[in-house]
Order: structure tokens, then sequence, then C-alpha cells
């Protein structure tokens, strides 16, 4: 089951999504995106995050439903290949 990300991931969210995540980051090896419309690079902060607690573990997440925006900024901060978004 994929965990779902909000519609709205921003600075007034984003630590708190974070810590939801990582609560249940047997959910987080598959991050649908697919409701994700307002955001700014701290959901990059929240997905690296889950990344390098996934890859402590051993694992890894893969997105889904990622939108053109999140690619690109993934892109301009140099972590697109990081989280599977090239």
């Amino acid at each position: 089951m994929p965990f779902l990300l909000p519609t709205i991931v921003t600075q007034k969210n984003a630590l708190q999504l974070q810590k939801d995540g990582l609560l249940n980051s047997v959910n987080l090896r598959l991050i649908d995106c697919s409701a994700l419309k307002d955001f700014d690079s701290s959901v990059l902060t929240v997905l690296l995050a889950w990344q390098k607690k996934l890859m402590a573990d051993g694992q890894s997440i893969s997105i889904e439903g990622a939108p053109e925006k999140l690619k690109v900024l993934a892109g301009v901060y140099g972590v697109a290949v990081l989280l599977g978004l090239q």
C-alpha cells in the first residue's frame, strides 16, 4: 500500500509529515505523489529524510505520480537521481 502525500506540502506541514512517515516507515517504500498540487522545496527534504531512513534499513523508496514541477524542482536541487525522479 503506498504512502499518500497530501495535496499541500510546505514549510507549515513538512516536519509533521516527515515524522508521520518515519513512524510508518514500512509504508514508505512506495510514495504516491498524485495528489500533490501545492508544494515548495520542503517536500524534497521530507522525501530525502524518508529515503535516508529506508537506506539505513537496506531499502529504498519508489515514487509514483510525481508532478512535473516536482521532477523539475528535484533536478534544480540536484536530487532527482537520488529520488528516482530523473
